[in-house]
């Protein structure tokens, strides 16, 4: 799945997007609202509003591309590993994986920076590559990520550089 990493890991979270809506719950909501657009579509073409029938099964078409989408967004995955030699974070599609971020941790920045009144950005940087990380969390467990990537990267620097463990990220 993904390669090991030599050494102690101090960070190995894997980040994914909430998935809410079972498959079943699925098949219920799709099924109840094809239920109603066929009655409707049957009352409309009675009344002789031909064209109805035909927007109303766009509709139901339209919700299952919808859900689909959904679907795939909550398959992708994000995952976030520190040791004392790098930090590597994979973003994982439903179709395959590819590393996004690879620095060496000693040189790996950190910024947690509020954005807006009430949400958190939470960015690993590298002289002037820059990475967005935990887009699918909620604001605040953004801001729990960023103090948790601080103590992993301050734990992982305190291995390989003692004397550095006191100095500020």
């Amino acid at each position: 799945m993904f390669p090991p990493m030599s050494g102690r890991l101090y960070m190995d979270a894997e980040i994914r997007q909430n998935a809410s809506l079972s498959p079943l719950g699925f098949k219920v909501i799709l099924g109840v609202v094809a239920a109603a657009c066929t009655v409707f579509s049957l009352f409309f073409f009675v009344i002789g509003a031909w064209p109805a029938p035909i927007f109303l099964g766009l509709d139901v078409l339209l919700i299952w591309l919808a859900f689909r989408a959904s679907f795939r967004a909550a398959a992708r995955k994000e995952r976030v590993r520190i040791s004392a030699e790098q930090v590597e974070i994979w973003l994982e599609s439903e179709k395959g994986k590819r590393t996004v971020w690879t620095s060496p941790t000693a040189f790996t920045g950190l910024d947690v920076e509020p954005y807006g009144q009430d949400d958190t950005k939470v960015r690993l940087r590298m002289h002037r590559k820059r990475y967005l990380v935990g887009r699918a969390l909620s604001p605040e467990e953004r801001a729990d990520l960023g103090r948790a990537l601080d103590d992993a990267l301050r734990a992982a620097r305190a291995e390989r550089y003692p004397s550095a463990a006191a100095l500020p990220a």
